[in-house]
């Protein structure tokens, strides 16, 4: 079942760039009043300046999901300016590319706190209102790496690893409730978290999916009846590491610099 944007209202965090700017649009030209939340105030405003082209009632909250205590205001905050939420889409990520020897504990909570901790808590702020509803829907931007560890992701992986643990959790909590709950799994996407100051650059050299491709393939989730979307569509690798995860871990092993 085609899923229609029209009438609904979408919050989508890390909205400034990539996967969220082109989730926003699309979903803005959908007939979607999109609430944007990212860090930087003028990326942001130039992704609502181009929704409020087909869905002029979006608006944008500049905020840093790292300041998790702040959080579940924000998301109450959008609710009320919004009129509800009916769809939350947690993809806001940060990455942080390095061997787990050089990284210190601060490096990895940071990464927690804005990966899994903004959402979590974000869920968490509009749970109540959704269930009291008796609608709604959670869309958690996970990663392939929340279901493969990756050489020198240690963190990243272990936020998105905790984020699809929550996901799987919650949607048996919520089941039957009319809360929804959909797990994203996007392989690799041509974004800007690829090249961020403080990481490594990436050992991976492989081809990357567009941004908007993703969306599209997110949209399409939206829609569907399943819990879990792989896009584009890398299950076959992450069934091929559960069958032998020996084998997997000596062959991405295999993957560092000599």
């Amino acid at each position: 079942m085609a899923y229609s944007a029209a009438g609904q209202r979408v919050l989508i965090t890390g909205a400034s760039s990539g996967l969220g700017a082109a989730l926003a649009r699309q979903l803005a030209a959908g007939g979607a009043r999109v609430g944007l939340v990212a860090r930087r105030p003028d990326r942001l405003a130039e992704v609502l300046a181009d929704c409020r082209r087909t869905s002029p009632d979006s608006k944008m909250w500049v905020a840093d999901l790292g300041d998790t205590p702040a959080v579940g205001e924000l998301a109450l905050q959008v609710w009320d300016v919004l009129g509800g939420i009916d769809v939350l889409v947690n993809n806001a990520a940060i990455p942080k590319r390095r061997p787990v020897a050089e990284l210190k504990p601060d490096e990895v909570e940071t990464v927690m706190r804005v990966n899994f901790f903004a959402p979590m808590r974000l869920t968490l702020a509009l749970l109540p209102r959704m269930l009291a509803r008796g609608s709604g829907m959670i869309v958690n931007v996970s990663s392939v790496g929340g279901r493969l560890g990756i050489i020198h992701e240690t963190a990243y992986c272990a936020s998105k690893f905790a984020l699809c643990g929550w996901s799987e959790s919650i949607a048996v909590d919520l089941h039957g409730t009319g809360i929804s709950v959909k797990l994203i799994e996007p392989g690799p996407v041509d974004t800007e978290i690829w090249d961020q100051p403080g990481n490594e650059e990436p050992l991976y050299q492989g081809p990357k999916v567009p941004a908007d491709e993703v969306a599209s393939g997110i949209i399409a989730a939206l829609g569907s009846e399943g819990f879990e979307h792989y896009v584009p569509d890398m299950k076959a690798v992450v069934d091929a590491k559960n069958a032998d995860l020996d084998a997997y871990i000596a062959g991405a092993a295999a993957m560092a610099p000599r």
